[in-house]
């Protein structure tokens, strides 16, 4: 029996719903419309926020619509600085853990062996402890090694800490590219890094956009890491100079807070669309051997 048949059959006469079907879908649309009030009044007030002067935590429509909260936003200070910071942080997390992911990766998928699912399990496990919990000795060891307000050591500590999901999903993506391909490029005289860089990698291009991105996004919301790790505010990303809106005695700029939320979520759309374009593709393997 074809989709439109069954279709048909579920109607009455007409193509009208039964009362009954009508009735059943009721409680889940009414469900489905307060998850989705749930999300854009939120929304909604970051955008009228954003354009009133006189903003406060109420959902309202402003009075004048004024792009000052965003004028008083665009600075170096308030924005240009912490937005490179976090670029640089969540891009350099975003990098070093796929360039380890990879490494790591490769002999998980290419070779068998009876400790390769015991250390998939033991690096997940790594993922089970919050990373609040061992901010003190990891802050302490960053103070004898006087790596502490150091950039470099940062993104090499956060990449550690996202790099076993990374390990997961990078193998996951890897095991979808037939290995006979490699053995054709082995048969021609490449090496292994080679057949991994001119073979694998390009055909699991979309995966690696979805790992890079995921690490990306992890690390540019990240507040308690750098907070703690980056001392100097200069180099503190807006994950953590947004605290700036927040003044003493409950004091709240509500404005030019979510002016600076909606200029602070625009890098990471950018992003979205960029990798969604080039994964419009699926993974699919067609065509990549003959005969």
């Amino acid at each position: 029996m074809t989709t439109a048949e069954r279709a048909a059959r579920r109607a009455t006469p007409g193509g009208v719903t039964s009362p009954g079907r009508r009735s059943a879908r009721t409680p889940a649309d009414a469900a489905l419309l307060l998850i989705g009030a749930c999300f854009v009044l939120p929304l909604l007030w970051l955008v009228f926020a954003s354009l009133d002067t006189k903003a406060g935590y109420q959902t309202q429509l402003p009075a004048s619509a004024s792009l000052t909260n965003f004028a008083a936003v665009l600075t170096p200070e308030l924005l240009i600085r912490p937005l490179w910071n976090s670029l640089l942080l969540s891009g350099g997390t975003a990098t070093v853990t796929l360039v380890a992911a990879v490494l790591a990766a490769y002999p998980l998928s290419r070779f068998e062996s009876r400790f390769n699912r015991p250390f998939l399990y033991s690096i997940l496990c790594g993922t089970c402890l919050p990373v609040t919990a061992i901010m003190v000795p990891v802050y302490g060891l960053f103070v004898q090694l006087r790596l502490l307000d150091s950039m470099p050591a940062t993104v090499f500590f956060m990449a550690a800490t996202a790099l076993p999901m990374a390990i997961w999903m990078t193998k996951n993506f890897m095991d979808t590219v037939p290995v006979s391909l490699e053995e054709a490029a082995w048969v021609d005289g490449a090496s292994g890094l080679t057949a991994l860089r001119t073979v694998v990698l390009p055909l699991m291009r979309q995966g690696l956009g979805v790992v890079f991105i995921f690490v990306f996004i992890q690390t540019w919301g990240n507040f308690f890491v750098p907070f703690v790790l980056l001392l100097s505010p200069s180099k503190q990303p807006a994950s953590v100079s947004i605290f700036s809106f927040f003044g003493q005695h409950g004091a709240i700029a509500y404005g030019q807070l979510a002016a600076f939320s909606i200029l602070y979520s625009v890098p990471v759309l950018v992003l979205y669309v960029l990798v969604a374009r080039g994964a419009s593709g699926s993974f699919a393997l067609s065509g990549a051997m003959k005969g």
